[in-house]
């Protein structure tokens, strides 16, 4: 779009979609983070005499980080609080891109748990 715009109708262009996605995708997360609670709570399974697994310890990492994003953008979206300390948006994108390295984690102690 950069490439065949000039740099007013880029800036145009670029504030018509995101107006639209402003729109849309607080409420998307708010529906993964409800949709995360009811997985949470149907997949972490039963605590052992010997203490939490891997899978477990994994997984509730996960929910913490993703309750925080989703408290974070309730209090954004719905009631238009301001995030306190992290501002920028670079800390969520950071909490995002772990919650996807301890899924490929996960992933990976399942699949190794079964080959063998």
């Amino acid at each position: 779009m950069q490439q065949s715009l000039n740099a007013d109708e880029y800036t145009k262009a670029r504030e018509a979609i995101m107006m639209h996605v402003r729109k849309v995708v607080p409420y998307a997360l708010m529906v993964a983070v409800a949709s995360g609670l009811y997985l949470f709570s149907q997949v972490f399974g039963k605590i052992e005499a010997d203490g939490l697994s891997t899978f477990q310890i994994a997984l509730s990492i996960k929910a913490f980080l993703g309750l925080w994003l989703g408290f974070r953008g309730i209090n954004q979206k719905l009631f238009g609080i301001n995030p306190w300390v992290f501002k920028s948006h670079f800390f969520p994108f950071t909490l995002v891109v772990i919650i996807i390295f301890l899924s490929q984690v996960m992933f990976l102690d399942f699949t190794s748990f079964l080959a063998q």
